[in-house]
């Protein structure tokens, strides 16, 4: 980033706390896998209590919010072009969501990428018939696309805390290393804040619907129901509230979302 000294990790009670409770941990041990959990846990708030004091922290609100605007305005190209297979979509992806930053947050930004892609492709088989060819007009369905978008701010967070995570294995406990506890961790935090993410293609139809019940002009319900024009809208008017909620920034008892993630 810059600088011959090597980055040590955050610093805080908090964040001192979760090394020292992954310092403790072994693979062999009883309840091991339910204490990778509770440390996971313990990294995630430590996050979340750091940019909810100093949201420029690591300057990864910032950082996220211009990611997922570049991935908003990629999604409609991707929808009619998609990609000839799962590398060129990372290469491409990276390229345009994850800039060529050098900061810890650009570099959990363009793993984050790589990450979403091969989740997504978990979740959808049938991507890689799209990117064969045997997809209708060679793009990528939205339902596809919007997941990937949802995705994609979880894993960004996963990819953050295990560059955190590995500095605390190297500083602390080395023999850590060989069982990987900052991938699984990783994995854990991204599964846990994933469902965070408002999904552009719900909240395409819940605004479609509205718009119907409440008899709004034919113009603006033509938009709402045509994806190529209303979903790439939809997901980066959606950028401040996804990353607010992955970053601990809007919770459930937060009023005034807008406001708390403006």
């Amino acid at each position: 980033m810059g600088t011959s000294t090597r980055w040590k990790g955050p610093s805080g009670d908090r964040w001192s706390s979760a090394a020292r409770r992954l310092a403790r941990w072994r693979e062999d041990s009883r309840n091991a896998d339910q204490r990778l959990e509770e440390i996971a846990g313990d990294h995630l708030r430590a996050l979340h209590e750091t940019l909810r004091a100093d949201r420029s922290a690591f300057g990864l609100y910032d950082t996220a919010c211009a990611a997922g605007e570049r991935l908003a305005g990629a999604l409609g190209s991707l929808a009619a072009e998609g990609a000839e297979s799962s590398d060129a979509l990372v290469a491409r992806l990276v390229s345009e969501v994850g800039g060529d930053g050098g900061t810890l947050a650009d570099a959990a930004v363009r793993r984050g990428v790589a990450a979403a892609v091969r989740d997504v492709r978990d979740r959808h088989p049938e991507m890689d018939d799209a990117m064969n060819g045997g997809g209708a007009g060679g793009g990528f369905a939205w339902d596809i696309l919007c997941d990937l978008y949802q995705v994609f701010f979880a894993d960004m967070v996963g990819e953050f805390l295990r560059s955190v995570v590995a500095e605390h294995v190297k500083l602390a406990v080395p023999v850590l290393i060989a069982s990987d506890p900052e991938g699984r961790i990783a994995d854990w935090v991204a599964e846990k804040v994933v469902d965070l993410v408002p999904n552009p293609c719900e909240e395409s139809a819940e605004a479609t619907d509205l718009a119907q019940a409440v008899d709004t002009t034919q113009s603006v319900v033509s938009a709402a129901q045509e994806p190529s024009v209303a979903l790439p809208k939809i997901a980066e008017s959606l950028v401040p509230r996804a990353v607010g909620k992955v970053l601990g920034l809007i919770t459930e008892e937060t009023t005034g979302e807008e406001g708390a993630a403006a």
